[in-house]
This record gives structure tokens, sequence and C-alpha cells, in this order.
């Protein structure tokens, strides 16, 4: 069964790959896409997704993904992986919240305490009513932002 989607790599492109590899200071996945993208290459070696799949452990969907990925959203976004277009996680305070926890942290602690600690901040900022309920882990993300 003849091959859908068939690569044919740039000069540029083929330099970028080779670029990568030599540098090896990015992500490993990067580096493999990119031994996968010179070797799926027709102008250059040319082998078979099993071979590629044995040479760099992986498997043969992961060379037909590459090369079905390359046609499809172009060289960039195939080496460079897809970027997420929502975070993981959704923020639970909004710019004002984070504004009025940064104030609070610059302000004065309470009396009896010297500094602010990241628990007695959350419980500060839940009794002045900002937001509902809040981790100190949530505090300290947001801390660590402005730092």
């Amino acid at each position: 069964m003849p091959k859908k989607y068939i690569v044919r790599l740039s000069d540029s492109e083929r330099e970028t790959c080779i670029e990568v590899i030599n540098r090896l200071d990015c992500k490993s996945q990067k580096v493999k896409r990119a031994y996968i993208l010179l070797k799926t290459d027709c102008d250059g070696p040319g082998w078979t997704d099993a071979k590629i799949a044995e040479a760099y452990h992986c498997r043969t969907t992961t060379v037909k993904g590459i090369r079905e990925r390359l046609l499809e959203y172009g060289f960039t976004q195939t080496l460079n992986g897809k970027s997420r277009q929502n975070p993981p996680c959704p923020s639970l305070l909004d710019g004002q919240q984070e504004a009025k926890l940064i104030a609070t942290r610059l302000g004065k602690p309470p009396k009896g305490f010297a500094n602010w600690s990241l628990r007695l901040l959350a419980e500060q900022v839940v009794a002045l009513g900002i937001t509902d309920c809040i981790s100190h882990e949530t505090c300290r993300t947001v801390l660590k932002k402005t730092a």
C-alpha cells in the first residue's frame, strides 16, 4: 500500500533538523521528531516506518503521525509540537483579586506576627472577603509571578 503522506523537506528544514540534533539542548521529543523527519525525507534516506520506529524506539503510528502533521500543520509546528490553547488548570483569581492579595502581603502583618506566612496570608484573604477560599499554594504562585 503506497504511503499517503510523502515527506519532502527543503534544504532549510533539513538544516534546522540537523541543528536541533547537534545542539541537543532542547526537549528530547523535539530531537526525536527531528531524527524522524530526516529519515522520512524522500530526498534523503527514505527509511521505512518500521525501520525508523525500530531505530528510534517508537511506534510506527508515531512516525505516521509525524508525517501527517508535517503535511497538515507545517514544519514548525511538527518539530516544536503543538502548544496548549488553554492552561491545564484555570486561574482561581482574577487580576483584581491578585492585586488585592499582593497589597495585603505588602501591608503590615496582623498583631502578634512579625512577618506574613503563606497560610496566614491565605486566611487573611478569606477573612477580608477577597475570595471564598484559597490555598496557601495559590498565594505562593501569585506572589512568585510578581517576584
